[in-house]
């Protein structure tokens, strides 16, 4: 399961987005823009406060910047894999 952290106004959450909808990948999109306690668990189980904060499984990947370099790897389409 792939979670996505995200807020309205967000240029790279809705990157991310497009890069994970290309890959045809479901993800559960969990808005913290107006949602203290969502935001709160974000940067809980993150470490972060920015936005989007992405987990492909339990594993944190980061933001829009770390999951396109993952693809650029090649390395994305074994963590969706295994997710």
């Amino acid at each position: 399961m792939v979670v996505i952290y995200t807020s309205a106004l967000c240029g790279y959450c809705a990157m991310a987005k497009h890069l994970l909808q290309d890959k045809g990948v479901a993800y559960e999109e969990i808005p913290v823009d107006m949602d203290v306690a969502r935001r709160a668990e974000m940067e809980q189980r993150s470490g972060r406060r920015t936005v989007p904060q992405i987990f492909i499984g339990e594993q944190h990947i980061g933001g829009y910047d770390d999951l396109a370099a993952l693809e650029r790897a090649g390395k994305l389409d074994a963590l969706l894999a295994r997710a």
